[in-house]
């Protein structure tokens, strides 16, 4: 089915002069409206229902909240946001709460005040506790990463729990016993990859090592620090993963700084797959999210809300992809 782009293409002008031409909009020269019109019927184009139902008052753009956009994770999310979005006439508003709730009531108070057509986002883990209670139940919407409570939403989620589980239980198959792990602080995501992480543990008949296991700020240099308390140890960890990209970032400079070596000394392992986790050496194993699909399916499950206002929730969870590479023994890289 042919979008506004194609058809902006085809007539030779960008996507905003063909939505002025279908919504007869003056002051456009007769040739460039016929053109369009032309393009419009050879391609046998109909106008999407959203840009129709966008009422007068709110715009064509919608809001895309990120907590933290230094996270390759929403990198890629926003990106293939921006492209479903642009696809259909669409602007996107960009907005980072840095896992702050302040920040956060403030983006949500600004797309309530330019009035944009639906927001994306992920909420702080306060707002994701709260939900039913703090936002606006007007405002199409669909929540991406983190779970709520109090309110059915259109949501998008990773099963974090299954995705640590299999990394853990791939660990352990290595004959990694003492395990350590760091998890993001204030966020429903470190939560739920926590639990898989215990719940691998119980399965193999580990002990949970309280000191091995911390929920830390997602910032390259505070799991650097922290990596660095775990390599000080009496008994330090004989395995290191890491919930996130950015928390990877940083113990791994730890373990190259601490010349402690990979896999031999310890294994290491994370969440996210980032440009540098295939290029060191060794090559680190991930769990590879389905990064562009969440940010994809977001954006046409905010679209479809918009066409449909009524429709009954949806809650779609992806499956994250064990990718292993050299960072946890000697076995040949493979993906699973």
């Amino acid at each position: 089915m042919a979008s506004i782009k194609d058809v902006a293409e085809r007539a030779g002008v960008s996507t905003a002069t063909v939505s002025r031409v279908l919504a007869n909009k003056a002051h456009i020269r007769p040739e460039i409206r016929a053109r369009v019109l032309a393009a419009v019927e050879e391609m046998n184009y109909h106008p999407n229902r959203v840009a129709r139902s966008l009422r007068a008052q709110r715009t064509s753009a919608i809001a895309l909240i990120v907590s933290d956009i230094q996270n390759p994770f929403f990198t890629a999310v926003s990106r293939a946001v921006e492209d479903v979005a642009y696809q259909h006439g669409l602007t996107v508003m960009l907005c980072n709460t840095d896992e702050d709730p302040a920040k956060e009531a403030l983006y949500l108070d600004l797309v309530r005040a330019e009035r944009v057509a639906g927001v994306i986002f992920s909420p702080t883990l306060r707002l994701a506790e709260t939900f039913g209670h703090a936002v606006d139940p007007s405002l199409p919407l669909v929540v991406i990463d983190r779970r709520v409570s109090g309110r059915d939403v259109d949501s998008v989620l990773l099963d974090n729990e299954d995705a640590m589980y299999r990394l853990v239980a791939h660990l352990i198959g290595h004959g990694r016993r003492r395990i350590g792990a760091f998890f993001g602080l204030s966020s429903v995501t470190g939560r739920e990859r926590r639990a898989g992480y215990l719940r691998a543990l119980q399965e193999h008949d580990l002990p949970l090592i309280p000191e091995l296991v911390h929920y830390v700020d997602s910032k390259p240099e505070n799991s650097y620090r922290a990596a660095q308390k775990l390599l000080g140890l009496a008994e330090p960890p004989d395995a290191l993963l890491t919930g996130d990209g950015l928390l990877a970032a940083g113990a791994f400079r730890a373990l190259r700084d601490s010349q402690v070596t990979v896999p031999d000394s310890i294994a290491f392992a994370s969440f996210d797959e980032t440009v540098w986790t295939p290029l060191v050496a060794p090559s680190v194993t991930v769990i590879e999210q389905p990064t562009y699909e969440i940010g994809q399916v977001a954006a046409e499950l905010l679209l479809r809300r918009m066409e449909e206002p009524t429709r009954p929730t949806r809650e779609v969870i992806l499956k994250g992809n064990l990718v292993v590479r050299h960072s946890c023994g000697p076995h040949a890289a493979a993906t699973s």
